[in-house]
């Protein structure tokens, strides 16, 4: 049951999705700027004859049938195109017009019809074909103006041109926005002669203003000297009197010169004197301010900073008595509790080291007694231990000689053979003359040496008796003998007669 669940939830969403995925291929919509033409079924739109077969959808979406309807997009985009042609006027007079006409596609669905009839494979074209359709109208306009016409006004050849391809331009489904005519040239200099009247009475005017300026200015000049001269005259009459006046005031004023300036002279005496009563005054308080004042407070600072020397010397002195009072007081203090714990401390490490002395004392002579008792005791043990085993030895001699002596070379007898084969420790090279029968005669002689040791202990026995002390020689002498004084004992050469020793012959087999 839970899986027919999951196969039906799973078939659910399957079928969920492959929906919303087929309608996302049919939906179409139309952006602002474009229509939408659909093809592949009959239908009837407003405006449109019946049986166009295609469908107009502007700004909105709608569903299309895959494979069975073709959708395709109109651009509503504005074009433009520019304009240069040539045309001919009334005159005879060629001229070449140069313009910009903007244009779109029309809103309205008869003329998104017959652009799409038109255009909608081509739709880079348009402006092609939209130039075509003005410059035709234009040379045909053109030739009905004269070029005065169309110079004074643009307007009208802009607004027949307009008027003269709305029909075409409704057919194409296309609509101006707008037209404007930028510039008229003229190969000829028909418009530059048809001007130089015009510039010619321009520059005749502008002269004859000129020169009647030019009067004017000169009778005003006339005028405006004469004017100046009179009023020089009157100017020079006024100054004579003026002069005849000034003349007379000089004269008065010279006669009242001493008088005023002796009147001035006693003013200037007066002021000095108030001056220099001013000046003693101040300089009076000048000195009040730069000597007195500065004296006073020197002086002021003198007697305050004595004071505060002296109170401050006295505050010192009876801070150092206070401290010294202090000082004593504590090293007393000090002196006396240092002896005190000194006496103590003498006391006591006194009786630590009797203490410990006495403690040393006991425990070294516990010790040396003890040594001496242990090395005695070892030293007794050591000589009765080898006097129970030479007793031991003597006694076996005694009874077995030939057991004793052969148990002695049984242990002692690999440094015997130690002692017999040292003797070829200093040989570099050797060369054997007799091959592998010398060698083994060699090395049954160096055997044969290790029993010197047993001769020895038999002769020894043969001549002596079998006292103990010729027992113990003789174990002594079975068993005693170091490896490097049997090496001395046993002559290399008489031994060895064989062997030649030789420092470059390598070993060789001579057989």
């Amino acid at each position: 049951m839970p899986m027919f669940v999951g196969v039906v939830a799973g078939a659910c969403l399957a079928g969920i999705a492959f929906l919303i995925g087929l309608f996302k291929l049919m939906w179409r919509v139309a952006e602002p700027n474009e229509a939408l033409v659909i093809s592949g079924s009959t239908h009837k739109t407003e405006g449109l004859d019946e049986g166009m077969g295609f469908r107009i959808v502007t700004g909105r979406g709608t569903l299309v049938v895959p494979g069975v309807q073709a959708v395709r997009k109109l651009s509503l985009d504005l074009n433009e195109t520019q304009l240069s042609v040539e045309c001919v006027t009334q005159q005879g007079i060629p001229l070449k017009v140069r313009g910009v006409v903007i244009f779109k596609v029309g809103d309205d669905y008869v003329s998104i019809a017959n652009a799409a009839r038109r255009f909608l494979d081509q739709q880079k074209l348009m402006p092609e074909r939209v130039h075509i359709v003005f410059a035709g109208h234009l040379r045909s306009i053109v030739g009905g103006l004269t070029v005065e016409d169309m110079i004074r006004d643009r307007e009208k050849l802009t607004g027949q041109a307009r008027a003269a391809c709305n029909t075409e331009m409704e057919k194409l489904g296309l609509i101006v926005d707008s037209l404007q005519i930028h510039e008229i040239d003229d190969p000829t200099g028909y418009i530059k002669n048809l001007a130089a009247p015009h510039a010619a009475a321009v520059q005749r005017d502008a002269r004859i203003a000129q020169a009647e300026a030019n009067r004017l200015a000169t009778e005003a000049e006339q005028t405006a000297m004469a004017r100046m001269a009179e009023a020089t005259r009157d100017s020079e009459i006024l100054q004579a009197g003026y002069q005849a006046e000034r003349d007379k005031a000089a004269a008065t004023a010279r006669q009242a010169g001493p008088l005023s300036e002796a009147a001035a002279r006693q003013e200037v005496v007066v002021q000095e004197t108030r001056v220099a009563e001013l000046e003693a005054h101040r300089r009076e308080q000048q000195l009040q301010a730069d000597v007195r004042k500065p004296a006073d407070a020197m002086a002021y600072e003198k007697r305050t900073l004595a004071e505060a020397e002296r109170d401050a010397r006295i505050s010192a002195a009876q801070a150092k008595a206070r401290e010294t009072e202090l000082a004593a007081a504590a090293e007393a203090t000090r002196v006396k509790t240092a002896a005190a714990a000194e006496a103590e401390a003498t006391e006591a490490r006194g009786l630590a080291a009797a203490t410990a002395t006495r403690a040393t004392g006991e425990a070294e002579a516990a010790a040396a007694e003890a040594k001496g008792l242990a090395v005695a005791s070892a030293a007794r043990a050591k000589g009765l231990a080898e006097a129970e085993a030479i007793k031991a030895r003597a006694a076996a001699l005694a009874e077995n000689q030939e057991a004793v002596v052969a148990q002695q070379l049984a242990e002692n007898w690999p440094k015997i053979v130690e002692a017999g084969a040292s003797a070829f420790g200093n040989v570099d090279q050797m060369v054997l003359l007799n091959g592998a029968d010398g060698m083994a005669e060699l090395f049954a002689k160096a055997l044969t040496m290790g029993g010197a040791g047993l001769g020895l202990a038999r002769k020894l026995l043969a001549d002596g008796g079998t006292g103990p002390s010729q027992a113990a020689v003789a174990a002594a002498a079975v068993a005693g003998p170091a490896p490097a004084a049997a090496a001395a004992a046993a002559p290399v050469p008489e031994a060895l007669p064989d062997v030649v020793v030789s420092q470059p012959i390598p070993v060789a087999d001579e057989d």
